[in-house]
């Protein structure tokens, strides 16, 4: 896992005053590390334009027009000046070399490099910006951002618009607004430049981790003497569309679950032989997964005596999310995970009574509607769908940026509740059966050959029999 942050503000100070690194030198780091990822991906190409802004992020790009002006064609523009204290040096210093800003930006370059606006720029881009931005985005060239991309504010979205890089080079530690759902299209590959101290140094405490696929824990056997027994009995509520049951089903007896068993007092058709059907919960449950087509009318009576009162661990999905007794597991169960996704996410805060949102807010500010409902309901794992998957637990949120438009499909979440649903049957505590149960997910996509419009849910299931890690 890496650590993720809103902003670098304190960290920099802290590097001011426990490290006696002055914002000069961090800025010198910050260049040298566009340069040499410049150097090293971009040895071949000549004319290199960098748009540098106002502030501080401007002064990056100025310092880093020349550390490369020799070795490039280097056109610096300064379409808003140079204001800060620092841009005012690095611009100084660049002129010492007898170079000059350009007064247009060229037509065209191999190399474009914003360095505009970088965090914390809140307010819309004006008609200068956005003008840049649209001229910049039209250009067949390799672009870098640096830090963000201009036009993405600190929650991620485009404020209006936003530059579409290649690569964003952030600078000394990952930022949340690079990981909202908004931002994913515009930040490229994500790289990050140390400041003068390795990042173990720079960083502290946050409340924010990235995921990777180095943190996936597959539920391998190693118990020679095991039987089904062993790797627990999976309960899948089927409601009224019985399809989605049967993909949950699937996954989880695919990613090792011993048993899976379909809770449902009307035959369904066509069920594969490696699945269970029953028309009452079997005393050997280990985990529950409902919610998946289940429909809104779905009789509480099983869920309010046996899951409560044996306190079985329960993953709820879509259509819970629009049930009042919702509440009654949330607030009697120990272990329970919602996966829903910004739609079923906003009925869900309604049904909680916690607030009245849209998906469109939402969207805007994922992590701050993830932490909310973290807080209010501490023990229960929160996973928030989306382009970036959010997994919040007592207030901390942890981030998958791994899943790609593979699982752009219907029964894909489905799949997911499976995979989740199986660990937490083998033993897998909330927590740690959201986070591999979605890498899993993302991993099986990206597994994927085919093209990525044609994957249908099964050809995932059949993915997941290679996560090895």
């Amino acid at each position: 896992m890496q650590k993720v942050f809103n902003n670098c503000y304190d960290l920099d100070r802290r590097c001011y005053e426990k490290f006696g690194l002055t914002e000069d030198i961090l800025m010198e780091h910050a260049a040298e590390g566009m340069a040499r990822h410049i150097r090293d991906t971009c040895g071949d190409k000549e004319q290199l334009l960098i748009a540098a802004g106002p502030g501080n992020n401007g002064a990056d790009g100025i310092t880093l027009a020349r550390l490369l002006h020799g070795d490039f064609d280097v056109s610096l523009y300064l379409p808003y000046g140079a204001k800060s204290a620092m841009a005012k040096i690095q611009l100084e210093r660049f002129l010492q070399l007898g170079a000059e800003p350009v007064q247009s930006p060229p037509l065209q370059a191999d190399i474009v490099v914003d360095t505009l606006f970088g965090t914390g720029f809140a307010k819309p881009l004006d008609t200068k910006g956005i003008d840049l931005v649209d001229s910049f985005n039209g250009m067949e060239a390799y672009k870098i951002a640096c830090d963000v991309p201009t036009g993405i504010d600190p929650n991620g979205n485009p404020n209006p618009i936003a530059f579409h890089a290649d690569t964003t080079i952030t600078m000394g530690a990952l930022k949340k607004a690079l990981f909202s759902d908004h931002a994913k299209p515009y930040v490229g590959r994500i790289e990050v430049v140390d400041l003068g101290i390795s990042r173990t140094h720079y960083e502290h405490h946050t409340d924010a981790f990235l995921l990777t696929q180095e943190d996936f824990t597959p539920p391998l056997r190693t118990n020679a003497a095991s039987h089904k027994g062993t790797f627990g009995h999976l309960c899948v509520i089927a409601g009224k569309k019985r399809g989605a049951a049967v993909l949950c089903g699937s996954a989880a007896l695919r990613f090792g679950a011993g048993l899976v068993t379909l809770i449902s007092d009307r035959n369904i058709d066509n069920l594969p032989f490696s699945l269970m059907q029953s028309g009452d919960l079997p005393d050997t449950t280990s985990a529950i997964a409902m919610g998946m087509g289940m429909g809104y009318d779905y009789d509480p009576i099983l869920i309010k005596t046996s899951i409560v009162e044996d306190d079985i661990p329960i993953l709820m999905d879509a259509d819970m999310c629009y049930v009042p007794w919702i509440r009654t597991l949330l607030e009697k169960c120990s272990k329970t995970v919602v996966t829903p996704h910004p739609k079923e996410f906003s009925v869900l805060l309604k049904t909680l009574e916690i607030d009245n949102v849209t998906v469109s807010e939402i969207q805007r500010d994922r992590f701050g509607w993830a932490k909310r409902f973290s807080e209010a309901y501490p023990k229960t794992v929160l996973l928030l769908k989306g382009a970036n998957t959010l997994i919040a637990h007592e207030g901390i949120i942890y981030i998958n940026p791994l899943g790609t438009p593979v699982l752009s499909q219907a029964g894909s979440g489905d799949i997911l509740s499976g995979l989740i649903a199986s660990l937490m049957a083998q033993g897998y505590t909330p927590l740690n059966a959201a986070i591999n149960g979605s890498l899993a997910h993302a991993l099986s996509a990206r597994r994927y050959k085919g093209a990525n419009f044609s994957a249908t849910a099964e050809d995932l299931i059949e993915e997941i029999r290679w996560l090895v890690n």
